[in-house]
């Protein structure tokens, strides 16, 4: 077991790829806090992991507020005792083109995408720092390398995620602490399931591999990331998209 004993933090854990990340993570022996601003959600994936004989505990948190990021965290150490893998997988779509865009739309997404990002990457690193070890990986998109018609607000906190992870890992890698970034292409979660039909054949038949990828192929890069086997991989961005030509 990749993860044997570790204490990992999943934000957005319950629905997509972050359950289907809490759920490998916990097959591969971490403990997992399961965490998600819908608590029946968060619940759900708790059952998911310990029908599996896993170990797992659901947080309720909003990780565009300091004061829940913080209380999610105490939480987690007081019931794992240590912090070794945060997974910033929370985020928010509110799409419009950019003269149709509300401030609602641009703060809700910035709030949740990025801001939510930087406030657990904050609250976690002391923690990390302190023990000399830890990942944090910070769910970027391929949006946040190429844009995307829309989603200003998406792409704007994506690419900002990237920013942030290469800062991240030269200000905390003198401690031990790895900071990498991921960016998945277009998934089969809930997220994409109001894109047109004819979008996402278009997706497909841009895609070298045909197909759309799976959450559980996502969660296999998270896991490598998350382990020792990446002991001596920070800074980067690795793309999971089948060879997306955008």
């Amino acid at each position: 077991m990749r993860l044997k004993d570790k204490v990992a933090i999943v934000t957005g854990a319950g629905h997509g790829i972050g359950k289907a990340t809490a759920i490998a993570f916990a097959r591969e022996g971490a403990r997992v806090a399961v965490v998600d601003i819908n608590m029946a959600g968060a619940e759900a994936t708790v059952a998911e992991i310990t029908r599996q004989d896993g170990r797992a505990i659901a947080v309720q948190a909003d990780v565009s507020q300091a004061a829940s990021v913080e209380s999610m965290v105490e939480t987690v150490l007081a019931w794992g005792g240590r912090i070794d893998v945060l997974l910033n997988n929370a985020g928010i779509t509110r799409d419009a083109r950019l003269v149709k865009m509300t401030e609602q739309q641009w703060d809700a997404v910035i709030n949740v995408n990025l801001k939510g990002v930087w406030l657990c990457a904050r609250a976690v690193a002391p923690h990390m720092t302190a023990q000399g070890s830890g990942s944090i990986i910070n769910v970027s998109s391929i949006v946040g390398l190429y844009g995307n018609f829309g989603q200003s607000n998406y792409a704007a906190t994506k690419g900002g995620v990237i920013a942030m992870t290469k800062t991240w890992a030269r200000e905390l890698g003198p401690s031990g602490v790895r900071v990498n970034a991921v960016t998945p292409g277009f998934i089969a979660t809930e997220m994409i399931s109001t894109i047109p039909e004819k979008v996402i054949h278009t997706v497909q038949e841009r895609t070298p591999l045909r197909r759309l990828g799976k959450p559980e192929e996502v969660a296999a890069v998270y896991i490598f990331l998350a382990s020792d086997d990446s002991s001596f991989v920070t800074g980067s961005v690795i793309q999971v998209d089948g060879g997306l030509l955008w």
